[in-house]
């Protein structure tokens, strides 16, 4: 299940009113949403690798919470389209809401041939010898397949090899959580939830007291406000305490 995008709108407007600190307006309540659902996913890949790298199995039920959080954003076998005879795929087109990309396969059905591709550094793809010698070991082979991400502009690209024309590239990715929208209409001088059209925040339901003191404190950034960024940072800090015990 998600996390109400009103009930955490609701949760923030009455503890702004409690502290008397002034009002969020649905505009900049959409802004802070998105921004703290965004800091509290990319924190899930700082604790886990954090976790990880802790002796000990004392962590092993926190690391398995963190990946059960980062699981619902998985998507696997994703089949992507391939530009050109270079091997080269556009994943602002295929993959638009890619985070992370976690595997990357080469098939070739014509020769039953199934590879997972090696990540390589684009680097090493630009010096002609090792890219030669790349491409020939994995032909002779038959076994190893290779990949480079690299941005040209603004589009992300992957690059896969060694490519033909009745190949197939599939991705696995975490891709990053939908923007969260409280939606409304006008009724007065008041604005009133329309469920139509919202969306709620899409991580884990234990993360909703997380997201209310982030954006309580953004709300008090915007509005000058330095006591009520203090009171959710105090609320945040009693959360992550307890999360971390």
């Amino acid at each position: 299940m998600a996390v109400s995008i009103n009930k955490v709108y609701q949760k923030v407007l009455a503890l702004a009113n409690k502290e008397q600190r002034g009002y969020i307006t649905p505009q900049e309540f959409n802004l802070f949403a998105d921004h703290a659902q965004m800091e509290i996913f990319e924190q899930y890949f700082y604790d886990l690798d954090q976790f990880k790298r802790r002796p000990g199995n004392d962590y092993a039920d926190i690391t398995a919470l963190i990946e059960e959080k980062i699981s619902r954003f998985e998507l696997y076998d994703q089949q992507v389209n391939v530009l050109n005879s270079h091997g080269d795929v556009n994943l602002n087109d295929d993959a638009p809401d890619l985070y992370k990309l976690t595997m990357v396969v080469l098939d070739t059905p014509a020769l039953g041939d199934q590879r997972i591709a090696e990540k390589t550094s684009h680097k090493e793809t630009r010096s002609s010898y090792a890219y030669s010698a790349l491409v020939a070991n994995s032909i002779n082979n038959g076994l190893t397949a290779r990949y480079t991400l690299s941005n040209n502009g603004n589009a992300n690209r992957l690059k896969v090899w060694p490519w033909s024309s009745d190949a197939e590239v599939r991705i696995s990715y975490i891709r990053k959580p939908q923007s969260p929208e409280w939606t409304y209409v006008i009724s007065g001088e008041n604005a009133l939830f329309n469920p139509n059209g919202s969306i709620d925040f899409e991580l884990h339901l234990s993360e909703e007291n997380e997201l209310v003191t982030k954006i309580l404190a953004l709300a008090g950034v915007s509005i000058k406000d330095v006591q009520l960024t203090q009171i959710a940072a105090g609320k945040e800090a009693s959360i992550t305490q307890q999360q971390k015990q």
